[in-house]
């Protein structure tokens, strides 16, 4: 009888093991978006890229793209890179090669003084640029050609992420981090801009993946990829030859104390990292040298040295006299030329969806609590250190311009949040506010995205509070992109003349306007006044040249018409002039 005992014992026991080792049933959407995960991935990005396009027609040119589509288009024109070196030529290419096959051409383009832009003091690219988007009349099509172009890395970084994740975490958190990733209005902003900072988002991420690919099996292929994308980060902008070095040390820094490797086990593993790394520098080298068409000549800054690429030198050597002399910035109405080390956190925090944040906070404090995560622990801690390592490294700096200049640290954030959105979906099996709770924030996000359509580049979240203005002001609210809706409400009502100072260098009058004048930043003239939220917040309307204590008229006066989200408009009767500044 003991024996019979022992054994329905033994038998109640292995089934009550077989019971508890058996994962509790997974939600039907849950297991049916693991299962699809590659498709979803086309859809999301194929809803992100209808997004962007749709943005072509609306929004009119930005400061920045003037430029970069005339260098791309010198680079692919004449062959040569003497506009500028600061940067390089991979984004600025992409952006130039549809007006070109446009048959825009530089050698056709005609002086600033026949564009009537003698007064703006705008170098000879900016003239080249809107040359080219004007020529023909054909300004809408030759800006969506050149938008078109930048396009692809939008999908390169979405790729990225997914690919990321679903390597390190599993095929569902993969599916939301894209989702994220492609509803970030920053990202689908600067993706739908001729401008450098999507190709460094994308290849920063795809440089970052490629190395830690290689570092687990560092292959022939494997050091030709990392290679590749390594030259294709740096010929996207030079920001990457900092970003990436800071954001693999981060990593670093978090594999030593996460796994404690012993120091001679380390150092014993180096030695079978030489020759493939060897092969990605070569690599490296090679492709960076075509990317300036194989040059080869002095650079002045290394006393005349003949050497490949001579303009890499020389843009690298631009860059670090930026930083050093710093641009001028905005935050908080203060106004300063070398920025704050809190730029940038203040600007993450305004400018990113609040349930990305909430989401993000999740996965953070998941990877500091390991133990919750299991298997994905790595993917988060991973691309956690990634943006880290950028964003210190970018406060540290003095260009303190928009959250354009740290777009990448977007990847990561993204990873981070899914993996704790992924946790919550899972808690939710169990405690069903997780899964309301997760409803509600994927609900806040898409709303808060599909909202602001078409303005994502002035998405701000509820902390900026009513006027972001008062917070940010360049690329992150005005960068010039509502002029042509501008132009049609000055058409609307009949506006003879206005007073307007341009933030972005524009042919006003090929755009539409009416007769136009500066705009007075002591007090406004009679009739239509306009003005530029960062030709106000950031320049002062000119006024730190003339008396620093004067206040800017529309600083004194009721908000006007809002233009867009970036431009102020009023009508001033004779009798209704606002009180006249002494």
């Amino acid at each position: 009888m003991s024996a019979k005992r022992s054994a329905r014992t033994k038998t109640r026991t292995q089934a009550t093991l077989i019971t508890t080792s058996v994962p509790p049933a997974e939600f039907p959407v849950s297991a049916w978006l693991r299962k699809h995960s590659l498709s979803m991935f086309f859809v999301l990005v194929a809803i992100g890229s209808l997004r962007i396009i749709s943005t072509y027609s609306v929004l009119s040119h930005t400061f920045d793209e003037p430029a970069h589509i005339a260098c791309g288009m010198e680079w692919l024109a004449q062959g040569t890179w003497q506009y500028e070196a600061e940067h390089p030529p991979l984004a600025r290419v992409a952006a130039a090669l549809g007006p070109y096959l446009a048959s825009g051409r530089p050698h056709t383009l005609p002086t600033m003084a026949q564009l009537g832009l003698a007064n703006l003091g705008v170098k000879k690219m900016w003239d080249s640029g809107l040359a080219i988007l004007y020529q023909d009349g054909q300004y809408d099509r030759r800006l969506a050609l050149a938008r078109l172009g930048i396009l692809p890395f939008f999908w390169i970084a979405s790729l990225v992420v997914y690919l990321w994740v679903r390597k390190y975490v599993d095929e569902l958190a993969a599916v939301l981090a894209v989702f994220f990733f492609t509803f970030l209005p920053p990202i689908l902003a600067h993706a739908g801009l001729a401008t450098t900072d999507m190709a460094l988002t994308a290849f920063a991420g795809a440089t970052f993946l490629a190395a830690l690919t290689w570092l687990a099996n560092p292959s022939w292929l494997g050091s030709v990829l990392l290679g590749t994308t390594t030259a294709l980060a740096i010929l996207s902008k030079f920001s990457s030859l900092l970003f990436i070095p800071m954001a693999l040390i981060a990593a670093l820094i978090w594999y030593f104390a996460a796994d404690r490797p012993g120091l001679w086990t380390a150092l014993r593993n180096i030695r079978k990292y030489l020759l493939p790394l060897f092969l990605a520098v070569l690599t490296s080298l090679l492709i960076i040298w075509a990317g300036y068409r194989f040059s080869f000549g002095p650079v002045p800054s290394l006393a005349s040295i003949q050497l490949p690429a001579p303009e890499l030198f020389t843009g690298i050597q631009e860059v670090r006299e930026h930083n050093r002399n710093g641009a001028q910035s905005y935050l908080l109405g203060e106004h300063s030329q070398t920025g704050w080390w809190y730029f940038y956190l203040v600007v993450l925090a305004v400018k990113t969806p609040i349930p990305l944040l909430i989401l993000m906070l999740s996965g953070i404090v998941l990877v500091i609590h390991k133990k919750d995560l299991g298997s994905s622990y790595r993917g988060a801690a991973l691309a956690l250190a990634f943006s880290l390592g950028i964003l210190l490294f970018a406060m540290t700096g003095h260009i303190n311009l928009g959250v354009r200049h740290i777009l990448p640290v977007y990847i990561g954030f993204s990873i981070v949040a899914a993996v704790g959105a992924a946790r919550l979906l899972a808690l939710s099996q169990a405690k069903k506010w997780a899964g309301w709770l997760l409803f509600g924030l994927m609900i806040w996000m898409a709303g808060s995205s599909l909202a602001i359509h078409p303005d994502y580049l002035s998405y701000f979240n509820v902390l900026a509070g009513e006027e972001p203005a008062n917070v940010l002001s360049d690329s992150d609210l005005d960068w010039g992109q509502d002029l042509k809706r501008l132009a049609r409400r000055l058409k609307e009502v009949g506006a003879p003349s206005v007073a307007f100072i341009s933030f972005a260098p524009a042919d006003l009058a090929a755009m539409g306007f009416p007769p136009f004048q500066p705009t007075s930043p002591v007090n406004p003239l009679e009739g239509w006044n306009a003005v530029s939220l960062s030709v106000l917040k950031n320049r002062r309307m000119g006024l730190d040249n003339m008396r620093p204590d004067i206040v800017p008229w529309p600083e004194r006066t009721q908000p006007g018409e809002r233009i867009g989200k970036g431009i102020w408009l009023w009508y001033f009767p004779p009798s209704n002039a606002p009180p006249r500044s002494n």
